[in-house]
Order: structure tokens, then sequence, then C-alpha cells
């Protein structure tokens, strides 16, 4: 099954076909209110942790080592990305950020592991597996 995911600053208009729409930032958006941003949920907990964003920002990491550690913190924690899950396969969700430029923000790293999580999701539930009740009738019907 397609899922679409959608990555925006939070100050790009705001578009019927946006569906879900997501803030995943640690920090709430200065000036905006939540009316305004008209989104579905502030998302925090799957945010880069400050730390690192921190080293990231004061240009002590490169971006690439910047989101292979953020990567590892996902990995690590892959509940987080549960609720996100949640909303894709409901329709369109829309991750949303403050940041300046999207292509080198986190939103990328979200949507990547979001649709593998999925895609491997997925794959779980086509996957055979029987019962133990149509195992024991099968195994009955062989003698």
């Amino acid at each position: 099954m397609p899922y679409e995911i959608m990555l925006k600053r939070v100050y790009a208009p705001i578009e019927e076909h946006d569906g879900a729409r997501v803030l995943v930032d640690r920090l709430w958006p200065a000036g905006l209110s939540r009316h305004l941003l008209a989104i579905s949920e502030w998302y925090q907990e799957v945010a880069p942790a400050y730390p690192l964003c921190r080293q990231y920002q004061q240009q002590r990491i490169s971006k690439s080592l910047f989101l292979t550690r953020y990567r590892s913190e996902l990995k690590a924690c892959p509940d987080k990305l549960l609720p996100l899950m949640s909303f894709v396969r409901m329709g369109r969700l829309t991750l949303l950020t403050a940041d300046r430029q999207i292509e080198n923000s986190h939103l990328s790293v979200i949507k990547e592991l979001t649709l593998s999580a999925l895609a491997e999701e997925d794959a779980m539930d086509r996957e055979f597996s029987s019962s133990p009740c149509l195992l024991h009738t099968l195994s009955n019907s062989q003698r």
C-alpha cells in the first residue's frame, strides 16, 4: 500500500490535501498559535535530542553525522514512530518543522524510518501464520 508523507515548513501555506499535520520539533515555533498552524498533533518526542541538535547547529558535527546519529536515536526507540504510523495509515501525513531548510532537517529521517517501519509491518501481516487450532486440524488430517 502506498503511503504518503509530505515535508513542509510550519510557515508554508496550509493546503487542503495536507492530511494530518504533525509538528515534529522540540520547540514551538515563535509567534505562531496552534490554531494558525492547524496541526493535528505536536509530537516532540520524535525530534532529535537537544545535545545532538546543538552540536549540528554549532557546526561541531557534519550534516551526515547528524543524520546518522539521529537515525540511530530513532532506531533505538522504534516505538516513537508508532503515532506517526497511525496517522499515515489513516491517509496523508504532513510533517512540519520550523527549520529554514527542510532538506537539512530531521524530517527526511523521520519520513524514511516511518515508511520503512510501515513496510516491515505490512510484510509481517502478509506472512502465513496459523493458529494452534488450524495447526492441530492439519496435523490430524494428515494421519
